[in-house]
């Protein structure tokens, strides 16, 4: 009888032992997390942004280059009409340019984009100030219009804080 027990017991401790290496393989066929903290980069997209893209494009054609806290500057002073956006085509002369205009709404939304790329950028543990901005702006889809409420003009708008070419 003692003996019967002894072999079940072991008999149990084998099929313990078993299932434990089996939990131990499935946990090792999970494919390894890969690391976030190895970008090179910061990102930040815009998605339907309601703003002109003729605008969006004259601010990105204005911040483009700059560090990220020099283009916060330069936003600001235009927001208060310090100094205006360069712009093209039949627009009037501005003081210290050719042409230029103070879209106030496409620089607030440009200085909230800036904010967030700042941040994204200490979150990958990037060195900002040694990091020049890329800016684009797209088209993008109409909404349906509908008793003129909000504004219908809309853009995508894509900020990258990519290495200085020295």
């Amino acid at each position: 009888m003692e003996e019967e027990n002894k072999t079940q017991d072991t008999e149990k401790e084998k099929v313990a032992e078993v299932k434990e290496d089996a939990k131990d393989t499935e946990k090792k066929k999970e494919p390894p997390k890969k690391d976030s903290k190895d970008k090179k980069e910061a990102i930040i997209n815009g998605k339907n942004i309601p703003a002109s893209t003729k605008q969006s494009v004259a601010v990105c054609n204005f911040i483009r280059g700059k560090k990220i806290d020099d283009a916060l500057n330069l936003l600001e002073k235009a927001s208060t009409k310090k100094i205006a956006i360069p712009m093209k085509g039949e627009i009037p002369h501005r003081k210290g340019m050719m042409s230029g205009r103070y879209p106030i709404n496409t620089i607030k939304q440009f200085i909230n984009l800036l904010k967030g790329l700042k941040a994204n950028a200490t979150v990958n543990e990037l060195e900002y100030e040694k990091y020049q901005i890329f800016c684009k702006a797209n088209v993008a889809a109409r909404p349906y219009k509908r008793f003129g409420k909000g504004k219908f003009k809309r853009s995508n708008i894509t900020i990258k804080l990519i290495p200085k070419n020295n």
